[in-house]
Protein backbone atom coordinates (compact mmCIF):
# COMPACT_ATOMS: atom_id res chain seq x y z
CA UNK A 1 0.00 0.00 0.00
CA UNK A 2 1.88 3.33 -1.00
CA UNK A 3 1.51 5.77 1.58
CA UNK A 4 2.37 9.48 0.35
CA UNK A 5 3.17 12.62 1.96
CA UNK A 6 1.73 14.84 0.18
CA UNK A 7 0.61 17.82 2.18
CA UNK A 8 2.08 19.92 5.21
CA UNK A 9 0.01 22.97 6.82
CA UNK A 10 1.42 25.60 7.89
CA UNK A 11 -0.33 28.25 10.61
CA UNK A 12 -0.77 31.74 9.58
CA UNK A 13 -2.80 34.72 11.08
CA UNK A 14 -3.23 36.15 7.65
CA UNK A 15 -4.59 33.89 4.68
CA UNK A 16 -4.77 36.79 1.67
CA UNK A 17 -1.29 37.81 2.78
CA UNK A 18 -0.34 34.32 3.09
CA UNK A 19 -1.42 33.65 -0.40
CA UNK A 20 0.23 36.94 -1.71
CA UNK A 21 2.95 35.82 -0.32
CA UNK A 22 3.66 32.25 -1.91
CA UNK A 23 1.84 33.53 -5.34
CA UNK A 24 5.28 35.89 -5.41
CA UNK A 25 7.41 33.28 -5.07
CA UNK A 26 5.61 31.24 -8.42
CA UNK A 27 4.43 28.22 -6.30
CA UNK A 28 1.88 27.07 -7.94
CA UNK A 29 -1.92 27.59 -6.42
CA UNK A 30 -3.79 24.47 -6.45
CA UNK A 31 -6.91 25.26 -4.41
CA UNK A 32 -8.63 28.33 -2.26
CA UNK A 33 -12.03 27.03 -1.39
CA UNK A 34 -13.75 28.85 1.63
CA UNK A 35 -16.79 27.63 3.38
CA UNK A 36 -20.12 29.34 4.29
CA UNK A 37 -18.84 28.06 8.30
CA UNK A 38 -15.71 29.73 7.84
CA UNK A 39 -13.10 27.79 6.82
CA UNK A 40 -10.89 27.95 4.08
CA UNK A 41 -8.04 25.84 2.84
CA UNK A 42 -5.36 27.33 0.42
CA UNK A 43 -2.81 24.90 -1.57
CA UNK A 44 0.39 25.89 -3.14
CA UNK A 45 3.07 23.94 -4.61
CA UNK A 46 6.32 24.67 -5.15
CA UNK A 47 8.06 23.97 -8.27
CA UNK A 48 8.86 20.24 -9.53
CA UNK A 49 7.82 19.28 -5.24
CA UNK A 50 5.75 16.15 -4.69
CA UNK A 51 4.37 17.81 -1.47
CA UNK A 52 2.48 20.98 -0.77
CA UNK A 53 1.22 23.22 1.71
CA UNK A 54 -1.93 23.99 3.05
CA UNK A 55 -3.09 26.98 5.24
CA UNK A 56 -6.51 28.62 5.88
CA UNK A 57 -8.71 29.72 8.30
CA UNK A 58 -9.94 26.66 10.91
CA UNK A 59 -7.31 24.69 9.58
CA UNK A 60 -4.87 24.22 12.76
CA UNK A 61 -4.35 25.14 16.31
CA UNK A 62 -1.20 25.74 16.01
CA UNK A 63 0.39 29.18 16.70
CA UNK A 64 1.00 31.26 13.43
CA UNK A 65 4.75 31.39 12.16
CA UNK A 66 5.26 28.10 14.36
CA UNK A 67 6.34 25.90 11.90
CA UNK A 68 9.89 25.68 11.42
CA UNK A 69 12.28 23.81 9.88
CA UNK A 70 10.24 23.56 6.93
CA UNK A 71 12.67 21.54 3.93
CA UNK A 72 12.79 22.93 0.53
CA UNK A 73 16.05 20.61 -1.31
CA UNK A 74 17.17 22.24 -4.06
CA UNK A 75 19.94 21.21 -7.28
CA UNK A 76 21.99 24.88 -6.69
CA UNK A 77 21.46 26.44 -3.59
CA UNK A 78 23.00 29.75 -4.47
CA UNK A 79 20.75 29.79 -7.71
CA UNK A 80 17.48 29.34 -5.47
CA UNK A 81 18.89 32.00 -3.53
CA UNK A 82 18.38 34.19 -6.28
CA UNK A 83 15.55 33.24 -7.56
CA UNK A 84 13.70 33.63 -4.09
CA UNK A 85 15.45 37.04 -3.26
CA UNK A 86 14.02 37.98 -6.80
CA UNK A 87 10.61 37.05 -5.99
CA UNK A 88 10.75 39.18 -2.81
CA UNK A 89 11.90 36.78 -0.32
CA UNK A 90 14.66 38.09 2.40
CA UNK A 91 16.74 35.03 2.56
CA UNK A 92 19.70 34.35 3.97
CA UNK A 93 23.67 34.00 2.67
CA UNK A 94 24.43 30.74 1.79
CA UNK A 95 25.90 28.83 4.96
CA UNK A 96 27.03 25.40 6.07
CA UNK A 97 26.72 24.18 10.05
CA UNK A 98 30.27 24.21 11.20
CA UNK A 99 28.41 22.28 14.16
CA UNK A 100 26.17 19.30 13.94
CA UNK A 101 22.78 20.73 13.45
CA UNK A 102 23.64 24.26 13.69
CA UNK A 103 21.12 24.65 10.54
CA UNK A 104 18.36 24.38 12.42
CA UNK A 105 19.26 26.91 15.33
CA UNK A 106 17.69 30.44 15.21
CA UNK A 107 18.94 32.58 12.27
CA UNK A 108 21.86 34.41 14.11
CA UNK A 109 23.23 32.15 16.19
CA UNK A 110 26.70 30.69 16.18
CA UNK A 111 27.84 27.19 14.43
CA UNK A 112 26.93 28.48 11.16
CA UNK A 113 29.93 29.32 8.70
CA UNK A 114 29.45 31.43 5.80
CA UNK A 115 29.23 30.05 2.17
CA UNK A 116 28.91 26.36 0.90
CA UNK A 117 30.00 23.49 2.28
CA UNK A 118 33.93 22.38 1.61
CA UNK A 119 33.92 20.77 -2.16
CA UNK A 120 29.95 21.68 -2.33
CA UNK A 121 29.63 18.25 -0.28
CA UNK A 122 25.74 17.44 -1.19
CA UNK A 123 23.39 17.27 2.13
CA UNK A 124 25.83 20.48 3.30
CA UNK A 125 25.01 23.91 2.14
CA UNK A 126 21.70 25.45 3.59
CA UNK A 127 19.92 29.18 3.49
CA UNK A 128 17.41 30.11 5.55
CA UNK A 129 13.40 32.53 4.47
CA UNK A 130 10.83 33.32 6.16
CA UNK A 131 7.07 34.00 5.58
CA UNK A 132 5.04 37.09 6.81
CA UNK A 133 4.21 35.35 9.39
CA UNK A 134 7.50 33.77 10.42
CA UNK A 135 7.14 30.25 9.35
CA UNK A 136 10.66 28.88 8.89
CA UNK A 137 11.85 27.74 5.56
CA UNK A 138 15.48 25.13 5.22
CA UNK A 139 16.79 25.27 1.83
CA UNK A 140 19.21 22.61 1.95
CA UNK A 141 21.66 21.48 -1.21
CA UNK A 142 21.48 18.19 -2.64
CA UNK A 143 23.76 17.25 -5.43
CA UNK A 144 23.93 13.23 -4.78
CA UNK A 145 21.39 11.18 -2.53
CA UNK A 146 22.55 8.78 -0.09
CA UNK A 147 22.54 4.69 -0.96
CA UNK A 148 18.56 3.43 -0.26
CA UNK A 149 17.38 7.29 -0.65
CA UNK A 150 16.27 6.09 -3.95
CA UNK A 151 15.25 3.44 -6.09
CA UNK A 152 18.39 2.50 -8.23
CA UNK A 153 16.08 1.07 -10.90
CA UNK A 154 14.81 4.39 -11.34
CA UNK A 155 15.41 7.93 -12.62
CA UNK A 156 13.60 10.84 -12.59
CA UNK A 157 13.69 14.38 -12.25
CA UNK A 158 11.18 17.06 -10.82
CA UNK A 159 11.40 19.64 -13.59
CA UNK A 160 13.71 21.00 -16.32
CA UNK A 161 16.13 22.89 -14.15
CA UNK A 162 16.86 19.92 -11.92
CA UNK A 163 17.61 17.58 -15.18
CA UNK A 164 20.22 20.76 -16.19
CA UNK A 165 21.61 20.72 -13.38
CA UNK A 166 22.58 17.31 -13.26
CA UNK A 167 23.77 17.70 -16.83
CA UNK A 168 25.98 20.21 -15.82
CA UNK A 169 27.40 18.13 -13.27
CA UNK A 170 27.78 15.28 -15.12
CA UNK A 171 29.23 17.48 -17.61
CA UNK A 172 32.10 18.55 -15.33
CA UNK A 173 32.62 15.14 -13.78
CA UNK A 174 32.89 13.77 -17.58
CA UNK A 175 35.38 16.52 -18.42
CA UNK A 176 37.95 14.72 -15.60
CA UNK A 177 37.39 11.63 -16.88
CA UNK A 178 38.61 12.51 -20.67
CA UNK A 179 41.24 13.94 -18.81
CA UNK A 180 42.00 10.78 -16.98
CA UNK A 181 41.88 8.56 -20.15
CA UNK A 182 43.51 11.05 -22.50
CA UNK A 183 41.44 11.14 -25.44
CA UNK A 184 38.15 12.44 -26.56
CA UNK A 185 35.24 9.81 -25.25
CA UNK A 186 33.12 8.93 -28.05
CA UNK A 187 30.48 7.12 -25.83
CA UNK A 188 30.08 10.07 -23.59
CA UNK A 189 26.32 9.67 -23.78
CA UNK A 190 26.65 6.53 -21.98
CA UNK A 191 29.23 7.87 -19.12
CA UNK A 192 26.85 10.65 -18.59
CA UNK A 193 23.57 8.28 -18.31
CA UNK A 194 25.64 6.26 -15.80
CA UNK A 195 26.65 8.94 -13.80
CA UNK A 196 23.14 10.73 -13.56
CA UNK A 197 21.67 7.30 -12.59
CA UNK A 198 24.33 6.78 -9.62
CA UNK A 199 24.28 10.09 -8.57
CA UNK A 200 20.58 10.08 -8.13
CA UNK A 201 20.74 6.59 -6.58
CA UNK A 202 23.70 7.19 -4.12
CA UNK A 203 25.92 4.12 -5.71
CA UNK A 204 29.27 4.48 -6.69
CA UNK A 205 29.97 7.64 -9.31
CA UNK A 206 31.94 6.23 -12.93
CA UNK A 207 35.54 7.91 -12.85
Amino acid sequence: MDMKFEVAVIPVSDVDRAKEFYGRLGWRLDADFPFDNGFRVVQFTPPGSGCSIQFGTKITSSAPGSAQGLYLVVPDIEAACDELAAHGAGVSEVFHAGTPGAQFQPDGTSGRVGGRAPDHASYSSFATFRDPDGNGWLLQEVTARLPGRADAAETAFASAVDLASALRRAAAAHGEHEKRIGKPDPDWPDWYAAYMVAEQAGTELPT
